[in-house]
Order: C-alpha cells, then structure tokens, then sequence
C-alpha cells in the first residue's frame, strides 16, 4: 500500500511541538483542520499524552490517516472526520468524539493553500466552534506589509498560483484582522525554520 508521506512534516514537526508544548498547556481537546497525511496527529497526539486529538480532512485524505493512527496504536488520536471548509463546521464537530467541546484548534500549511474565500471561512468555523478561552495556532508562511519574507516565499508563492490561482501566501495583516473580527486576540508570532511561522491565538 503506497501511503503519501510528507517530507515537510518530518522537518517541521520537532519545532512546531515545542510551541505546542506551551500553548496547549491547558487544552484537552484538539481539532486539527487539514490532517493531509496523518503524520503531525500521530507526532502531537503521541508527544502531548493529555490531548485528545481529532484529525480533519476530506474523504480522499483518511486512508492515510487512518493507516497512522491504526499502525501507532495512541487512544488518544480520534478516527479522523470529514470536514470541508466550503461547508458548516458546526454538525460535524457535534458528530465527532469531542461531541463540539472544542478549547484548541491546530492547522498547519493550509490557508496558503485554499482560496481567500475558504480562509475567511476558516475563521467563521473557529469562531462557531472553539470555546472561550481556547487556543488556534495556525503554522505556515506569512507576509508581513505585504512583503515576502526570503526569496524562497516568493518563489513558493509563484509555485503556488501556477497552481491554482486562488493559492497565495497571505499577509499577516489580513489574517490577525480576520482574527480579530472572530474574536481571537494574538498570543505570539514565533518564527519557524524555513521562513515559516507559528501564530497562537485565544479566542476572548
């Protein structure tokens, strides 16, 4: 069985667990939008014991999820669910095993990926779903007064709309803004490896 395995995973994986380590440190219950192949649920669930972590995607991502999950044996890393950001969060995050109680919410390389119209969906469903006081921490690339942070971001990001047009490095900016409007306040802005970042959030 021929399993996607992600090489970004595995080089981001370690860093990004260390800003988890702080801003989870009172969560319990995590929905992870954009589980792709299942290797960052498998890593967080296994490093932070204390978290039950829900992973998310479409249909055609959950047989490599699935595969993980089974193969590393963690009860505390759920069957993933379908979710779509075209659609409500809300039924679905009722169905799951964290039954809507929801104080984190993880998603890692996905707002660059979709289009605008999806990421401000994005904040709809975290603002329906994640309860007061919760923790969204969003991982990936970010422009900063609409400059791109090394040349390797601008190239990414030609890659990216060569792509698919409506794929784009967002600015920061925009995105603390569509925060702001969901009610989330920002936490910190950590830097990353690779021109990445890590943005943590609380919803007030």
């Amino acid at each position: 069985m021929d399993i996607a395995f992600s090489q970004a995973c595995e080089n981001n994986k370690q860093p990004i667990l260390r800003v988890l380590q702080s801003a989870f440190t009172n969560t319990k219950r995590v929905l992870e939008i954009g589980s792709g192949t299942g290797q960052h649920g498998v890593f967080f669930a296994e490093h932070l014991p204390q978290l039950c972590w829900q992973p998310s995607d479409l249909l055609v991502n959950h047989a490599a999820i699935n595969y993980r999950r089974q193969s590393s044996g963690l009860t505390n890393l759920l069957a993933p669910v379908v979710l779509d950001l075209h659609q409500p969060w809300q039924a679905v995050v009722e169905k799951s095993s964290l039954q809507g109680r929801i104080d984190g919410i993880f998603t890692a390389n996905t707002l660059h990926i979709v289009s605008n119209s999806l990421v401000n969906k994005f904040f709809t469903g975290v603002k329906q779903s994640l309860v007061k006081g919760g923790t969204l921490c969003i991982y990936g690339p970010f422009n900063y007064q609409g400059k791109f942070t090394s040349q390797s971001n601008a190239n990414f990001d030609l890659w990216l709309k060569h792509r698919d047009e409506e794929s784009a490095i967002r600015d920061f900016e925009d995105i603390a803004a569509l925060a702001h409007n969901a009610d989330l306040a920002l936490l910190s802005d950590n830097p990353m490896p690779a021109n990445n970042r890590l943005l943590v959030f609380i919803m007030n």
